[in-house]
């Protein structure tokens, strides 16, 4: 199975980034119930392994905290760009609750994740944009500023990849600043 870590996104701010996605040639843009924040990419998990990092998740301990996300800017250089995404403004909660996820994913058994933590949300991947076109949109959107949300929670995903895009399925989801230590399981 393949896992990530990441924060849902409330509908609202869903359809506040799907309201900028378009008019970029060479974007495939994310579809709006697949946007997420990721906290921790894992990859390729037994089912052992996944039974661990569930066990780990559960007994975390993280105040729930209030996001923005803001800004706009791409990975890769801007002539070949990968990735367009949304960025999110400082906030210690979100650093705070990333560490502790790494450390529960690295207790279960992966390895230490080697690139440092940038957060941000995905909004497109992208595959020859137009250089001039891509600076454009840039500099048109790069001053999105989305109203902070609460962050009471995170996900664990499994990705299932296909030939036109990857699905994200929840399979269970962790209440922050739990007491009891319960997860509650997504029900499809």
């Amino acid at each position: 199975m393949r896992l990530f870590i990441a924060l849902d996104l409330p509908q609202d701010v869903r359809s506040r980034l799907a309201m900028v996605q378009g008019g970029l040639p060479g974007a495939r843009w994310v579809a709006p119930e697949s946007l997420h924040l990721t906290l921790r990419f894992i990859g390729d998990s037994t089912p052992d392994q996944a039974e661990d990092l569930v066990a780990g998740l559960s007994r975390l301990q993280v105040p729930p905290f209030d996001l923005c996300l803001q800004g706009l800017g791409v990975f890769g250089d801007r002539r070949r760009a990968r990735m367009l995404w949304v960025g999110t403004s400082p906030t210690p909660g979100l650093r705070h609750l990333q560490a502790k996820v790494e450390q529960v994913v690295q207790v279960a058994g992966f390895g230490a994740e080697q690139r440092k933590f940038h957060p941000h949300v995905t909004i497109a991947r992208l595959r020859d944009a137009p250089k001039g076109r891509l600076e454009n949109f840039v500099a048109d959107h790069g001053g999105i500023w989305l109203h902070p949300f609460a962050v009471t929670g995170f996900t664990l995903f499994r990705s299932h990849l296909g030939s036109e895009r990857a699905l994200y399925e929840p399979l269970v989801d962790f209440d922050l600043d739990q007491d009891d230590g319960d997860a509650a399981p997504v029900t499809p």
